[in-house]
């Protein structure tokens, strides 16, 4: 895996973090979810293609 890709899977990670804490303390935010799953997306098509 390369570094842009390790990178962005711990950004990935850490937004998952900061959406559930923003879930727990305020209450769910449906664009939240759907811009991490967005990120989790993209995440795995770069760590797919980089790993060619």
């Amino acid at each position: 895996m390369s570094g842009s890709a390790k990178s962005m899977g711990v950004m990935t990670v850490g937004a998952l973090v900061a959406v559930t804490a923003y879930t727990v303390a305020l209450g769910s935010n449906g664009w939240l979810w759907f811009g991490w799953v967005v990120v989790g997306l993209v995440t795995i098509g770069v760590i797919a293609t980089g790993d060619h």
